[in-house]
Parts: structure tokens; sequence; C-alpha cells
């Protein structure tokens, strides 16, 4: 359950740029996450928001992340894994440790989701008849 007394805005703001600043270092999720942020400046704010609204229950993230996600070639479960792991590492160096273990709880259960959604969306695609 989403709760302003977890965190911060400013805990919210250290764990987003922590992350996507892992993130765009890794060997392996940055050339991916390249591939598909045009413009960091403007992404940036939109995470904040959607971990701001799952967390905190700002309510400010307008949008649909499992039909982006869906939408992007190539993904894998070690692609998911990796980014989780990455995660993982951001929320241990948090010094709130409520928020780093609900951070932790919410990043599982939306790396499945979002998996589940990704290879859902294949299998449709696979099965549709050529046009």
């Amino acid at each position: 359950m989403p709760s302003a007394d977890l965190c911060t805005e400013e805990e919210i703001v250290q764990l987003v740029h922590g992350f996507y600043d892992a993130v765009r270092r890794d060997a392996v999720l940055g050339p991916v996450f390249e591939r598909h942020v045009a413009r960091w400046e403007a992404h940036l704010p939109v995470m904040v928001d959607f971990w701001s609204s799952a967390l905190r229950g700002t309510a400010r993230f307008k949008g649909s992340p499992l039909v982006k996600h869906a939408a992007l070639p190539g993904l894998s479960v070690a692609l998911f894994q990796r980014w989780l792991a990455l995660f993982r590492q951001t929320t241990a160096a948090l010094p709130n440790a409520a928020l780093a273990a609900r951070a932790n709880e919410l990043a599982e259960r939306i790396a499945q989701s979002l998996w589940y959604g990704y290879t859902a969306r294949q299998a449709a695609t696979a099965q549709a008849p050529a046009a």
C-alpha cells in the first residue's frame, strides 16, 4: 500500500536517479536503454512520478508502462533479472530501509508483470496471420 509516510520526494529522486545512473553505466542494460530513451531529461521526471505514485500514493503518474514495454523488440528474462539486480543494488545503498524493502517488493511485481505482458504480446504477434 502506498504511504506518504514511507519516504520523502527527495528520497524518490535519489532512488530513481541513482538507479538510472547505474543502468546507463551498465554494459548490458545501458545500450538497451540508450536505444529506446531518446531524452533522459524527459524520462527521469516520468520515472520519479511513477515511483512517487507507487510508493507514496501521489497519483502523479499517468501512463501505461505495459504497453510501452510490450512493444520493445528483443527483451529477455535475463534483461529483467539484470534490471532487478541493479535496482536491488541501488536500494541497498539507501539509508531508508523501509523504502528499500517496499521498492524492492514493487520492483519484483513490476518486472513479473512486464515480463508476463511482454511474452503474451510476443506470443499473440507470432500467432497473428500475416497481412
